[in-house]
């Protein structure tokens, strides 16, 4: 089951598993959104020490060798795909095994397979001690080019699959892309979008027409507020039928969102915002919302920034 990114297929959603009960829910929730996609699904579980013994349950790997935890990974894997298959009928499921950590493996395989996401699991349980809320999500965020959904810990409920599409907005360029991933979200799923602008502290960050020191906390809050509403409106015009509800607070946006997204089916934010409003979707906002929301999660970060770390590093390589 070794990966080789040269024979993949066109997928176009990408699914990792670790063993864990939530990344299960991630795999299903994925399934359920390539069927929405008219797509197929990739699921991806990297082979790492421990990662099968956990999930079978395990206490010790000193007793078993590379071979049979591969044997172990690869029984449950395929377990997994055949649970997919049945579960979500017309699906097309494959799957790989690559070797290595799923920070590194998965995005390779998310670029051959042009993935249009890539869903994880939201919780330590499993055979990644590290997890989606961990170093391993933060790391996927961080080099992933499409959008990673983290499905968080359900306690046993189903994940929500109605309600509203909350999007944070702040003016930036990894907002803007929030904000058309939100209602692209939306129109396929024919839910409203819940577009969320907010702010904790003063001064805000933002272009008016005079200095800020010259203009009053009203005026400077009006004039964030217009900006960030016409980042959600020029991008609606490919979504006229999406029903859009406007909230301004004047809150934490980690709180903002979280109490917004309530009765959410997907909350979206932009990764390390830089834009009109500050402090609305940095890193530790992204970081709050992934631990606490009541519903799944997608993060997407600026291209740009990518797209420059990636030519960076390939520079460093020759």
């Amino acid at each position: 089951m070794s990966a080789s990114v040269q024979d993949l297929e066109q997928y176009a959603v990408v699914a990792g598993f670790d063993g864990s009960d939530n990344a299960r829910r991630a795999v299903h929730w994925a399934a359920a959104e390539a069927l929405a996609r008219d797509r197929s699904l990739l699921v991806v579980q990297s082979f790492e020490w421990g990662i099968p013994l956990i999930a079978r349950g395990a206490t010790s790997a000193s007793e078993y060798g590379v071979d049979r935890i591969r044997e172990f990974a690869e029984s449950a894997l395929r377990d997994l795909v055949t649970e997919v298959r049945d579960a979500h009928p017309g699906l097309t499921v494959t799957s790989q095994m690559p070797d290595g950590a799923p920070e590194e493996t998965v995005p390779l395989l998310a670029e051959g397979a042009a993935a249009e996401l890539v869903a994880v699991g939201g919780s330590g349980r499993g055979a990644v001690a590290r997890a989606a809320l961990g170093s391993t999500v933060g790391e996927l965020a961080r080099t992933l080019r499409c959008p990673l959904v983290v499905v968080r810990d359900g306690e046993g409920e189903d994940v929500p699959r109605s309600g509203p599409v909350v999007v944070g907005v702040d003016g930036s360029a990894a907002s803007d892309r929030a904000i058309e991933f939100a209602l692209d979200f939306a129109a396929r799923h024919g839910a409203p979008v819940r577009a969320v602008h907010a702010w904790s502290d003063w001064p805000l960050d933002i272009t008016v027409s005079a200095p800020l020191g010259q203009v009053g906390q009203d005026e400077a809050t009006d004039a964030a507020e217009k900006l960030a509403r016409e980042h959600v409106e020029t991008r609606r015009d490919r979504f006229p039928d999406v029903p859009v509800e406007w909230h301004s607070v004047a809150d934490r946006p980690g709180s903002a969102l979280l109490e917004l997204a309530g009765d959410a089916r997907l909350l979206v934010v932009g990764s390390h915002g830089r834009g009109a409003v500050r402090r609305v979707l940095l890193g530790s906002v992204s970081n709050a919302v992934v631990h606490h929301a009541p519903c799944p999660v997608a993060v997407l970060r600026e291209l740009a920034d990518t797209d420059e770390e990636k030519e960076n590093d390939e520079g460093g390589a020759q």
